[in-house]
């Protein structure tokens, strides 16, 4: 007798579908590929003509230079990017408040609390509001935000100013956080739901004490997208903003600490990096002039501010995820 009874073969593995498989895998690799080269090439073109920029332009006076005032054929003119760090990183911070909480107790609202029906009329509304063009969110700001807030709390705001900007800016990435927000927290077991209400928990220490935590490296991915949104945005801040480049004025604590006021920055006309970007490049530049080159020093310097936004956080996302 022989051994064994033949085993049934559930591994599919014959000639058509394994052809499928492995040119399925191959299309996938190809895609991967394309992703990583346009990458790469994006590095590699930013880096060819910002070499050039910095061969002609220290880089010290570049980062630590508190004047921007390029001239289109690079005679005369400062490459400082201090004030457009200034403008950048005013934009993205009261953007980070505006959005990061309200997003993520709407991802809670929306996962934890909705009905069927209110998370099917919510959600897509939120998903509207993402697909406002940017523009139309800059003459909102500048419009009707930027008045209201002149008649109320700040009579001494000037037209176009950063504090509006700022917020039109964290109202459009909302929807980008609440939307990756809850996607994370619905990937949380219902398991662990039933235990918090098994010890006696409320829903609201279940969402806060169970759901939160366990979705948080999701959670945090939402975040640095939406920085990085925000980091990037140039309409909304080129309507209300303006695209003056201003160094505020640098104070002393007690006359030995030396502070920049946040209205000395929010409530006065600025530029950010990409609005700077717009403005160089709608000048009369020819290839090879210093302006020119300078538009690849500041993709540069926007290239490695969003990578270090996506480094930390991809860190802050491993240490906290948990595997279910």
């Amino acid at each position: 007798m022989s051994g064994a009874p033949d085993e049934p073969d559930l591994d599919r593995t014959g000639g058509v579908k394994r052809l499928r498989g492995h040119a399925y895998g191959g299309l996938f690799a190809v895609c991967a590929l394309v992703s990583v080269l346009t990458t790469v090439a994006i590095v590699l073109t930013l880096l060819s003509d910002a070499v050039s920029f910095f061969a002609a332009y220290p880089v010290a006076e570049f980062l630590t230079g508190t004047e921007w005032s390029p001239g289109n054929f690079g005679g005369g003119a400062d490459f400082g990017i201090v004030p457009l760090l200034i403008g950048t990183l005013a934009v993205t911070a009261v953007a980070a408040l505006v959005a990061i909480p309200v997003g993520t107790l709407t991802a809670v609202y929306l996962s934890e609390y909705a009905s069927t029906r209110a998370r099917a009329i919510l959600k897509p509304l939120l998903e509207v509001l993402a697909g406002v063009p940017t523009v139309v969110y800059g003459y909102f700001a500048l419009v009707y935000v930027t008045p209201a807030l002149k008649a109320t709390l700040f009579p001494s705001m000037a037209t176009f100013n950063a504090l509006s900007a700022a917020l039109m800016v964290g109202i459009m990435t909302i929807p980008m956080v609440s939307s990756i927000s809850e996607d994370a927290m619905n990937a949380v077991p219902d398991e662990l739901r039933q235990a918090g209400y098994g010890l006696g928990a409320t829903k609201y220490d279940v969402s806060t004490g169970v759901v939160v935590p366990a979705a948080i490296s999701g959670i945090v991915s939402s975040y640095v997208l939406a920085l990085s949104r925000a980091v990037g945005e140039t309409m909304i801040v080129v309507v209300a903003m303006g695209a003056q480049a201003k160094m505020p004025p640098v104070r002393d604590a007690l006359g030995v600490v030396p502070y920049v006021h946040p209205g000395d920055v929010l409530l006065e006309p600025g530029q950010t990096i990409t609005v700077a970007m717009v403005q160089v490049a709608g000048g009369d530049l020819t290839g090879g002039s210093l302006a020119y080159d300078a538009l690849f020093a500041l993709g540069l310097a926007l290239f490695v501010v969003t990578l270090m936004m996506n480094v930390i956080g991809d860190l802050v996302a491993q240490r906290y995820r948990e595997v279910y």
